[in-house]
């Protein structure tokens, strides 16, 4: 047997933890001595303290890893909560990367502050473009609350053109404006150019997207994710050069293949002057 110290440093947690586990009935000591109180442990005991941190480590209470150890959870159930929180522990993971990608980009922004070049902004006129569209709104203007839209967006759109055999006639596109009486809310269009038919038997939503007259373009090249220094990059330009923003940037995707890192896509910021 080991003392309630030599235990506790074999399963590397604190003796006040032990006694804490003991009150609970979570870990009984095997032995105490009826003289002075001393409390002892066999080495078998491991196994179930390694289950009580495990479980605890997952995020469980203790009151539900008791009622797991001492099976009063069936197995169904405890399939089910260990299902539940490994989903949990997963969006708590993708948040968490999502926070840092964040970060990052911000820290680009402040980095690349008085190194701007206007040799980046090409002034231009974007043709209109006929596509087939699909749009659903978000939350606000956020990476965070657009990532999630525009993405399932355009894998919808594109399995709806596979479906009616349409074949997309150029580059993706995504662009946005202000919901109606919806605050900070935006309407996300993922939107592909098509020679469809609008109102055609192929069931999409065809629109012509009209040109923009007066365009400041920048080309992004890597993930959206990061694309704050390029946009801000094109802020500063327009407002430098005495123009007025005249609503939001259109995303044009010229290569978006499975590796967002090698993305290219211009942003094409109406613009007029003040």
């Amino acid at each position: 047997m080991f003392t309630i110290g030599d235990f506790a440093r074999h399963g590397r947690v604190s003796v006040r933890m032990l006694r804490h586990y003991d009150a609970l009935g979570l870990l009984r000591p095997a032995h105490v001595d009826p003289v002075n109180g001393y409390r002892f442990y066999e080495a078998a005991q491991l196994a179930r303290l390694n289950r009580v941190l495990a479980l605890k480590d997952l995020g469980f209470t203790l009151q539900q890893v008791q009622e797991i150890l001492d099976e009063t959870v069936g197995p169904e159930q405890l399939r089910g909560m260990l299902r539940l929180r490994q989903a949990e522990l997963e969006a708590a993971m993708a948040a968490a990367a999502a926070r840092l990608i964040r970060v990052e980009t911000r820290l680009r922004s402040i980095e690349s502050e008085g190194h701007m070049s206007p040799d980046e902004v090409v002034i231009k006129r974007t043709p209109p473009v006929r596509v087939a569209e699909l749009s659903a709104t978000a939350d606000s203007f956020a990476p965070e609350a657009i990532g999630p839209v525009v993405g399932p967006l355009f894998d919808e759109l594109c399995r709806r053109l596979d479906r009616a055999s349409v074949t997309p006639a150029g580059p993706s596109i995504a662009y946005y404006e202000a919901a109606p009486g919806s605050g900070e809310a935006v309407l996300v269009h993922a939107a592909i150019p098509v020679t469809a038919t609008p109102g055609g038997p192929h069931g999409l939503t065809v629109v012509d997207l009209p040109a923009i007259e007066n365009a400041a373009t920048i080309v992004h090249r890597g993930s959206m994710d990061a694309v704050l220094p390029t946009a801000q990059t094109l802020a500063h330009w327009i407002d430098a050069n005495g123009y007025r923003s005249a609503g939001y940037a259109r995303e044009l995707y010229l290569a978006c293949d499975d590796d967002p890192d090698q993305w290219v896509t211009e942003l094409q910021e109406p613009f007029t002057r003040r």
